[in-house]
Order: structure tokens, then C-alpha cells, then sequence
């Protein structure tokens, strides 16, 4: 029996949604690690806050633009100064981008291609 699995090709808007997030992640990411920063508060509100705007936009994976948005801060941390603590993080974007998406889900937007 030949299982196939259908998924659909990523839009342009995703491919440029999805940029967007690595990009915004890795720019929050430079400014944490900068050694003149000592505001983690900062860090801490744009990266829920880029979250919601990325996740009121995308329309599936929102795990994979969460990813994308966080992860930087964690692998600087765990590369540079071995700090694996900073993964504790992970769930901010994830909530961030997470509720972004309900919004639009529960606003009853209809989804354009």
C-alpha cells in the first residue's frame, strides 16, 4: 500500500513571513547579546510581541515561524557562553506566535491564498 502524504507548496507570503521572523529574531538576538544590554525586559516583551504580529499573518505551522522568531537567543547562548538555560525562553515566542494565530482563527477571517 503506497501511503502518500499531500502537503501544499509555501506561498510567496509565507516564504516572505517566515524571512521576516528570522530576521526579527536574529536582530532581538544581536541586541540581547550585546554586552552594554542589560535589559532582559526588553528582550522579553519584542520577542511575544513580533510573535503576535508574525502570528496574526501566517495561517498554518505557526510552531515553525515560533521557531523561527526564537531560537536565536537560545543557540547564541548555548554557543557562545554554553548556557543551555536560555532554551527556558523558547515558550515567549511560542505563546507569542501561538496567540497571533488564534486571533486570526477566531476573528473568522477567511483565509486568502
Amino acid at each position: 500500500m503506497d501511503l502518500m502524504i499531500k502537503t501544499r507548496a509555501a506561498s510567496p507570503k509565507e516564504i516572505l513571513v517566515l524571512v521576516a521572523a528570522v530576521v526579527i529574531g536574529l536582530a532581538i538576538a544581536f541586541v540581547d547579546s550585546r554586552p552594554s544590554w542589560h535589559d532582559a525586559g526588553i528582550s522579553a516583551f519584542a520577542l511575544p510581541a513580533a510573535g503576535v504580529l508574525i502570528g496574526l499573518m501566517i495561517r498554518r505551522r505557526p510552531w515553525l515561524y515560533a521557531l523561527a522568531l526564537g531560537i536565536w537567543i537560545p543557540l547564541w547562548g548555548a554557543i557562545v557562553n554554553g548556557n543551555f538555560g536560555l532554551c527556558l525562553i523558547l515558550p515567549i515566542p511560542f505563546a507569542g506566535v501561538y496567540l497571533g494565530w488564534w486571533l486570526r482563527r477566531s476573528s473568522g477571517a477567511k483565509p486568502r491564498n
